[in-house]
This record gives structure tokens, C-alpha cells and sequence, in this order.
């Protein structure tokens, strides 16, 4: 159960940093080298290394080694998970038992 929760907290927390969401609105266009992300954005290389590791644990974003490059992108899987997950998380849960009751008695 808690393996569940742990990897719900960790999609909050990446969206729950101005910078995190910036960069995953540069990457709606398409993949990006970490060296472009760098330049299109006010941070520092480490504190964009920090925001990378954060949104590439949550499994929103994905990485892509090459040589001495890293190029992220959004990933299709971690979408339909978070998509899937904020869902449920939103959707009012009814006993139908309890449903039926109140539509019999109406």
C-alpha cells in the first residue's frame, strides 16, 4: 500500500513547483536536450539536475542518454498513470446500495 502512495506523492510534488511545470510545458512541443531546457529557463544547471531528477522519479517525464547528453521528454505511460490516478482520486465513490434506496424512497 504504501509503494502506491509514495509514487502518488511523488506526481504532486512534481507538479507543485513552478519550474517543474514550465518544463513540462516546453516539453508539450517534443524532446528536449537538458542544455536547451537550461538556456529556455531563469535556473542554474544543478537546480535544473534537481527539477529533472524530481519529474523523471514521478515517471512524467523520461530521459534519454546519449553520450554526454541527456534529453527528456514526456512520457505517454506516466501520463495515462497520472491521468488515471488524479480520476479516481476526484470521483465521488457512492454505495449504489445506498443510491437505490434514496431513488426508491423518491
Amino acid at each position: 500500500m504504501s509503494t502506491v502512495y509514495s509514487k502518488r506523492v511523488k506526481i504532486f510534488k512534481a507538479f507543485s513547483d513552478e519550474s517543474r511545470l514550465r518544463v513540462i510545458e516546453l516539453l508539450q512541443s517534443g524532446e528536449k536536450c537538458g542544455c536547451t531546457l537550461e538556456e529556455m529557463l531563469p535556473i542554474c544547471q544543478s537546480t535544473l539536475s534537481h527539477h529533472m531528477k524530481i519529474l523523471v522519479e514521478s515517471g512524467i517525464v523520461e530521459v534519454r542518454k546519449d553520450k554526454k547528453w541527456s534529453y527528456y521528454s514526456i512520457s505517454d505511460e506516466g501520463i495515462m498513470v497520472t491521468q488515471e490516478f488524479l480520476g479516481d482520486l476526484l470521483v465521488k465513490h457512492y454505495d449504489t446500495s445506498i443510491i437505490n434506496i434514496c431513488e426508491e424512497k423518491g
